[in-house]
């Protein structure tokens, strides 16, 4: 899943930007500072966490900045281009820039490229390229053209690939895009045609890149409103020759054709990108997060105000002018799963869980992720290590520990598996406990009598492995209704599928209560839950007060005076739970498996109505266990959020919802849980209230142009 947080101001001061917006974001030598041009005039240092100014500086008048100020990575100084062909270089003690150093070189400079790992390049716009120090030296050298004339540059990215630098630079003429790649460490500059003025929907607005593996990864947001991919090889081409490349389709119509104020994309992650523009529903401009991997959209934000068309993203936060205003935007992209893009996932993580991949990445040797890690290591020194005699005794006690599953008994297995899991894990890790599972399972169909419950629970506790590396260790424990281990799988395993989700369910509340006082069950999760099971289904939860609305107060009337011929129980009784708490247990870890909706409703349709119904009193349970704190969270640890118990009761009731109503038992039931949803209805009403309040009170706060008079304004909010 990826997401957008609130969004927050860097200064309150409006920014005097150009007809096109700032000249760019650049980042400095710190981490959270970031160098900002605009106006063509002034070049302005923030700090994000303060989220203030630390420096400006201007040019004079009648001197105009032509293009973004960037950060020397190898000497921490500030360097900028004013009226084309002017070079300023400067740090933080300097305050004028009419007095800092000057160099004055003999065409005309379209960009200047800095990125940590290599000198600053100068990028012309003839197309030439030199390096800033090369320059400096002689600033009037002869600058050759590479370009041909009347082709335009516009846009360009600087890329390091193993201490080599790669430029890209995209120009235009005619309709025509064209782009050229330039690897510095061999001087060859290799033109591709991107786009012939002849094709449909020619006009690009925007471009983003990044590398994936040797290629250039390149993404642009044509005039249709769609996103293509182009696939760009790093390697030097024939320098003589206009190479073709292929544009494919990446996402249809993300926003409008017609977008007052332009639109812009950046690449987030490997799977995510960001898109700012006018949707084509929407009739204001959005930032929205895709996943390109599923082509979902994972969030969106509405931007009233008005933006100019221009994003820029450096570590997890999104820069842009909304209003007048430089805004910034954080934001979270987590690993891309079908179940993240999809359908939910977790809410909680343990904070001592170890950081192991679950998934297996299929087009990554082994070799590839030590190289990955070491990048420093040549390759001649990897292929060693493929046969370095300290790598065979962890093969070979994997073979033996295979051998001793076989033949041997389960106490000596489980004591042989604990030595194998104390051994230094290997890059194929995952894979060797696949195996030692399956042997295990194995086993366990040739000899019926044998189960080794322990050594299972400790392969599941290592946190590597999951439902697709061992699809049957999850089918055997359903069969002998091992819920300890059933527990655990959907505690640790994040893809399990959601018709053994629902098999898991079943097996949960139709358990006996004796079978499960015998298990050993983690019940970390219901600390705080009542011992005692409610006899009476819901007879004495008629009147709790829920988020500080009394459920008395509906226009279901005949349903009321139904309830009130019933005998009532004391208003302030603490709700009972109607399971027990290791049932509850169970229950929970069924709350927090990832699943995705579409999925999910036709196999909880196959789920006797006695069941739903009792799991419907559970969850009903959770959310007045949810009202009685202003948090309404659950006490325990990594217990279901209130969300999740929400989610759940919708999905019961949308799958079985024409069985339950005929359920005599289930009638009070039903109207609890009118009453729940019309109680929640009434706060994010109330809350929704209050926030166009604020809105309002901002939009009077952002109207005030003169800020130097002393007033008063008294705000009626109701």
């Amino acid at each position: 899943m990826a997401g957008l947080e609130e969004e927050f101001t860097l200064s309150g001061v409006p920014l005097g930007a150009g007809p096109d917006g700032l000249l760019g974001v650049e980042q400095s030598d710190k981490a959270d500072q970031f160098l900002v041009t605009h106006s063509g005039k002034t070049v302005i240092l923030y700090k994000v966490s303060d989220q203030k100014p630390l420096g400006s500086w201007s040019v004079k008048q009648g001197q105009i900045i032509t293009c973004p100020a960037v950060c020397n990575f190898q000497t921490g100084e500030y360097i900028v281009v004013h009226d084309n062909k002017v070079l300023r270089i400067w740090n933080n003690e300097d305050v004028n820039l009419d007095k800092v150093f000057k160099a004055t070189v003999s065409a005309e400079i379209y960009r200047i490229h800095s990125v940590p790992g290599t000198e600053p390049l100068v990028l012309f716009r003839k197309g030439a390229v030199r390096g800033l120090e090369a320059l400096l030296i002689e600033p009037q050298q002869n600058i050759e053209t590479v370009i041909p004339d009347e082709e335009i540059i516009r846009w360009t990215k600087l890329f390091m690939l193993v201490k080599r630098a790669i430029l890209i630079f995209i120009t235009e003429k005619h309709g025509n895009y064209f782009a050229y790649i330039q690897v510095f460490s061999s001087r060859i500059l290799t033109k591709y045609t991107l786009l012939t003025g002849q094709e449909e929907k020619a006009v690009i607005k925007n471009f983003t890149a990044s590398l994936h593996r040797k290629c250039i990864s390149l993404k642009s947001l044509s005039s249709d409103g769609c996103v293509y991919e182009t696939l760009i090889p790093t390697h030097p081409g024939d320098a003589d020759k206009n190479q073709d490349v292929v544009r494919s389709l990446l996402l249809k119509a993300v926003v409008s054709r017609n977008s007052p104020n332009g639109a812009a994309l950046s690449v987030l992650d490997p799977d995510h990108i960001a898109v700012l523009g006018t949707p084509p529903s929407a009739p204001k401009e959005r930032l929205s997060v895709w996943n390109i991997k599923y082509q979902t959209l994972q969030a969106s934000k509405e931007l009233a105000q008005g933006t100019s068309g221009q994003l820029w993203y450096y570590g997890e936060n999104l820069f842009m002018l909304h209003g007048k205003c430089l805004t910034v935007i954080p934001y979270k992209c987590e690993v891309s799963s079908l179940a993240g893009a999809l359908g939910k996932l977790r809410h909680s993580c343990d904070p001592d869980t170890l950081a192991v991949s679950h998934f297996v990445n299929w087009e990554t040797s082994p070799e590839d992720e030590v190289g990955s890690k070491k990048s420093g290591q040549s390759r001649k020194i990897l292929r060693t290590r493929k046969v370095d005699v300290s790598s065979q005794p962890a093969v070979s006690a994997s073979r033996q520990l295979l051998l001793t599953i076989k033949n041997d008994t389960e106490k000596h297995i489980e004591v042989e598996l604990r030595k194998f899991l104390a051994v230094k894990q290997t890059p194929d890790f995952h894979t060797v406990l696949g195996d030692i599972v399956l042997g295990l399972l194995g086993r366990c169909e040739a000899e019926p009598s044998f189960y080794p419950r322990n050594c299972l629970m400790q392969l599941i506790q290592t946190h590597v492995l999951s439902y697709s590396l061992c699809p049957a260790l999850m089918e055997v424990a359903l069969e002998r209704a091992d819920v300890p281990i059933l527990q655990l799988c959907l505690q640790q395993f994040p893809d399990v599928p959601e018709s053994v989700t629902c098999a898991c369910l079943k097996v949960f509340l139709s358990i006996a209560d004796d079978k499960l006082q015998e298990a050993d069950i983690n019940t970390e999760s219901v600390l705080d839950y009542d011992d005692t099971v409610q006899d009476k289904t819901m007879d004495d939860q008629t009147g709790v007060i829920q988020n500080g609305f009394n459920v008395e107060d509906d226009s279901c009337s005949n349903c009321d005076r139904e309830l009130k011929e019933k005998p009532q129980g004391t208003t302030g009784q603490a709700p009972s739970s109607p399971v027990t708490p290791k049932r509850a247990a169970l229950l929970n870890a069924v709350l927090q498996t990832a699943y995705s909706e579409a999925f999910l409703v036709p196999h909880l349709k196959d789920i006797p109505a006695q069941h739903v119904t009792l799991f419907l009193q559970y969850l009903y349970f959770l959310y007045l266990k949810c009202s009685e704190n202003a948090t309404m969270t659950l006490p325990g640890i990594h217990p279901p959020t209130l969300n999740q118990i929400m989610d759940w009761m919708c999905l019961l009731l949308d799958a079985n919802f024409t069985v339950v109503v005929m359920i005599p038992e289930a009638k009070r039931l039903l109207i609890n849980l009118y009453k729940l949803v019309k109680a929640q209805v009434s706060v994010y009403s109330e809350l929704n209230k209050i926030e166009v309040s604020f809105r309002e009170l901002q939009k009077l706060n952002q109207e005030k142009t003169n800020t130097g008079l002393y007033s008063i304004e008294v705000l009626e909010l109701f």
